[in-house]
């Protein structure tokens, strides 16, 4: 078989991620570390699909977005001037698909080569096994090996020769009608598995032959050779045949209705999708369910990865959800080449397991959580080596062995950051003894934990009490039964999955129908952002209803996010129902859904309007997405009428105001009744209520005080953060920006102190005074820190970017560093982390007086 490199075949690395083989070692998690993953290229990847026996997907004819899959393309997917585009991302994807079909041709091959000795073997005095073991093991692997051969040989040339009167849907076609094969060598899967198990722990040599089967690499690999079990190869068919189909389905994508290959191809898939869907039942079963030693058939419900409170400190576990119990597990650290397995830590029988609060006499134990602000720094970094590592790659094409460090140090910085953010309690009891604490970031994952438990609890549940001999075979078996297998972080991801949306997501919450009895009803929107979910947001309470309207708006920052997600609860305000894991009022949730971002609806400036269907509720919202380049950018204005959008000397001279009245304003009704809440300046006022300010604010409305003290106090704070973010430049101005950022990095406190106050004396008065303002303000929040746990980092980070980050036209000019792509959200991590050193540098220094400031002269020049 001639390998793809030789005739200059297109091999794209997305196409590559979707349907070729992967690496099958899984790596080990211990606490707070997890090991870096290499391909066999050597770069260090994660699979998305996961391809061991007993982790792949079920079976399907569904699409990426989990819907059906659909013979016919899309309407006007190809129209008239794409049609040459399309012929070549066929070629691509047939590309990509034959390079895979290499690859599985090798798995096969290193299936067929122990079998023949075996066979040879199984006639002789000493024989490895018998006849009828081999025959039942390596069922249709020689017909399949055969057919995908020929199916091989015969694509290579039409590729290599190819033109958009190439047809290849006769070869796909001829394919499909071979399935009757693999529907023969599913029957048999079950049996040849068992078979091959049973005979591992009955021959030494078979098991070592089982554990260790050399697969070839494609010939343009640098390794190859690669070590895979007998197991994980003979599910390779079955894997294959959902690979197969999703190949065609993207095929028919960029075939023209009116090519050859489309009614072939059409046929194709609907013949796997047939043949699918009738083999899906059978498969899905065998790979969640494991066998009681009464025969009774204990089915994995849910498994995930879990932050354990023990012994005061956090642990990394994975926990799987049986139909009777619950099991808590760690992966042990294995030698190269051995299986991984995984140990127990506890387990707890459903029969026995409450969600009770605590009674007075229990002891919460300590749980440590971090300041915000480390969080934050952790993020800050993870985001510059993301920056380096696409920096090595470009200048190095990726195989530079320093692209690996930073891979691995990512991944060190991002366990550890999955590891300490979660700070939501979910607290497990045993009737019968100790208690068990998780933390979890999402109120939206602990109420599926929760509910998965309780309907399993509503079943006649009998206590189980497990030997040691059950509990090391159930441990045993989570490995092959796991349907998560990746810590859910960035560097776990392919190089060219989507890596999420950077910006601002504007969602207006309409309305919620369906509810069967008038309550008191909020939602709540969480996102997920490096590899967990936060909540964002949270509508007001709409008393007494059964079809509540917010229509509230919000705007959320995005850092690589994939999904939105909704909670809609019911207020409870009975205070006896207090919670003391958390200390906050335990409202119901009364539905829960979630929408994936599709950056291609999103990309639009309209909005774009869905509904989210959660246990017979539909919850109506907008959405609309601004990249972060845009919403960071100042807009030049010339305007001179209102407050928004204009210069502060402008506004400042009107008023004949040393600080604009909005500015003055805003910090007296936060002081007044908003610096004890939790979260001010950091939790998002509802957009609507702030463009009412904002439009109040600029027509000068003589209500403006009313408004101000009947407005929710997160909205003035907002209005206050939107007053300085649409200044015309920052309040620090332009010219001095580039001093700024040299100021701040000076390593000599004497040299740094005299910079900075220097360049605060530059600044225009209007900018100064409310610069100075604006200052003690926030020193007088941050001092209410132990209540509103607002740090003075805290607010530097939600205010340095406000008041330092240039204008649109200086960028342009090219007066700013990094004018070229200081935009990107790797390089704008970085230049955020510095406008937020300079805002903490002042907030941390001694008060300083705008009359001291003017009298002191320096000794140096003025000039910046």
């Amino acid at each position: 078989m001639e390998p793809l490199s030789t005739r200059d075949l297109p091999r794209l690395s997305w196409i590559d991620t979707l349907y070729s083989n992967f690496n099958y070692n899984t790596d080990g998690y211990d606490g707070d570390a997890a090991e870096d993953r290499k391909s066999q290229d050597g770069s260090e990847t994660m699979p998305f699909i996961d391809e061991s026996p007993t982790m792949s997907p079920s079976l399907c004819a569904c699409g990426p977005d989990g819907e059906a899959i659909s013979p016919v393309p899309p309407e006007g997917l190809l129209p008239g001037g794409d049609i040459e585009k399309g012929l070549e991302m066929k070629k691509l994807v047939l590309s990509g698909f034959l390079a895979s079909e290499e690859i599985y041709i090798n798995q096969l091959e290193a299936l067929l080569l122990p079998m023949r000795p075996l066979k040879a073997t199984a006639s002789t005095s000493q024989p490895v096994l018998t006849i009828q073991q081999v025959n039942t093991i390596f069922y249709k692997i020689q017909d399949i090996f055969e057919i995908h051969k020929e199916f091989y040989d015969s694509l290579f040339p039409h590729i290599q020769q190819w033109d958009e009167k190439v047809t290849v849907g006769h070869l796909f076609q001829k394919l499909a009608s071979q399935l009757g094969v693999y529907k023969a060598f599913v029957d048999n899967y079950k049996t040849a598995v068992e078979t091959a198990e049973k005979c591992s722990l009955a021959n030494s040599q078979f098991q070592k032959i089982s554990e260790n089967l050399k697969v070839k690499g494609p010939k343009d690999s640098k390794d190859s050779n690669t070590h895979v079990t007998m197991e994980a190869l003979l599910y390779k068919p079955i894997d294959r045949v959902t690979r197969s189909t999703l190949v065609l389905h993207d095929l028919l994508k960029h075939t023209p209705k009116d090519h050859p290959d489309f009614p072939l191809l059409q046929d194709a898939l609907r013949i796997s999708q047939n043949f699918l869907s009738s083999i899906n039942e059978e498969i899905d079963p065998r790979r969640t369910a494991v066998t009681t030693p009464k025969g009774e058939a204990r089915q994995l419900v849910k498994d995930g990865f879990l932050v354990e409170v023990s012994e005061s400190s956090r642990k990394l576990r994975h926990v799987f959800l049986f139909t009777d119990l619950l099991l808590c597990a760690k992966m042990k650290k294995t030698s190269v080449g051995r299986q991984q397995q995984y140990e127990c830590k506890w387990y707890l029988p459903l029969a026995d397991l409450t969600f009770q609060t605590l009674d007075e006499s229990d002891v919460c134990p300590h749980i440590q959580v971090l300041p915000e602000h480390e969080i934050e720094e952790m993020k800050i970094k993870i985001s510059v080596i993301k920056n380096e590592i696409q920096k090595e790659k470009k200048a190095l094409k990726g195989q530079s062995r320093n692209v690996e460090r930073l891979r691995k140090k990512m991944n060190e910085q991002e366990s550890w950051l999955l590891l300490h953010s979660p700070t939501i309690p979910f607290r497990i009891h045993n009737k019968n003894s100790k208690s068990y604490l998780f933390l979890l970031s999402s109120d939206y994952e602990r109420s599926e934990w929760r509910e998965s438990i309780q309907k399993l609890q509503k079943k006649d549940l009998q206590p189980c009490h497990l030997t040691s001999v059950e509990l090391q075979v159930l441990t045993s078996s989570c490995f092959k039964l796991r349907t998560v297998h990746n810590i859910p972080v960035t560097s776990n991801k392919d190089d060219d999955e989507t890596p999420g949306l950077y910006g601002f997501l504007h969602v207006i919450v309409h309305s919620a129908k369906g509810f069967k009895e008038s309550a008191n009803l909020y939602c709540t929107l969480e996102v997920d952002s490096y590899g967990y979910f936060v909540s964002k947001a949270k509508t007001r309470v709409f008393r007494d209803t059964t079809e509540p309207q917010w229509n509230e708006e919000f705007e959320i920052e995005l850092e690589g996010s994939q999904c939105l997600r909704i909670l809609c609860y019911e207020k409870c305000y009975d205070k006896m129902k207090l919670n003391k894991d958390d200390n906050e009022i335990v409202d119901i949730i009364m539905g829960k859904g979630q929408v994936q971002l599709d950056p291609q609806t999103l990309e639009s400036k309209n909005w774009h309007m869905d509904v989210i269907e959660m246990n017979g509720i539909k919850v109506e919202f907008s959405m609309k997405f601004t990249s972060r380049d845009l919403s960071l950018k100042r807009t030049p204005s010339k305007k001179q009428s209102g407050v928004f959008g204009v210069k502060i000397s402008v506004v400042t001279k009107r008023e004949r105001s040393k600080v604009p009245y909005i500015v003055r304003q805003c910090i007296e009704e936060v002081e007044k009744r908003g610096i004890d809440e939790v979260g001010i300046y950091r939790i998002s006022g509802v957009a609507t209520d702030i463009q009412a300010l904002k439009a109040a604010f600029d027509t000068n409305t003589k209500d403006i005080l009313v408004m101000l003290s009947d407005m929710d106090i997160n909205a003035i704070a907002g209005t206050l953060k939107l007053y300085f973010r649409e200044l015309p430049e920052p309040l620090l101005t332009d010219r001095l920006y580039p001093a700024f950022m040299e100021g701040i990095a000076l390593s000599d406190p004497a040299a740094k102190e005299n910079c900075m106050m220097h360049l605060l004396r530059s600044l225009p008065d209007p900018n100064l005074i409310t610069f100075l303002t604006l200052l003690e303000h926030l020193k007088r929040v941050a001092d209410k820190e132990p209540i509103n746990k607002m740090s003075l980092h805290n607010l530097g980070t939600v205010f340095g970017p406000t008041l330092l980050r240039p204008s649109e036209s200086e960028v342009t000019k090219g007066h700013i560093t990094l004018a070229s792509d200081i935009w990107s959200h790797d390089v704008m991590a970085q230049v955020s982390v510095t406008w937020v050193q300079v805002l903490l540098y002042y907030l941390q220094h001694p008060p300083i007086s705008f009359a001291e400031l003017k009298r002191n002269t320096l000794y140096f020049s003025t000039d910046v």
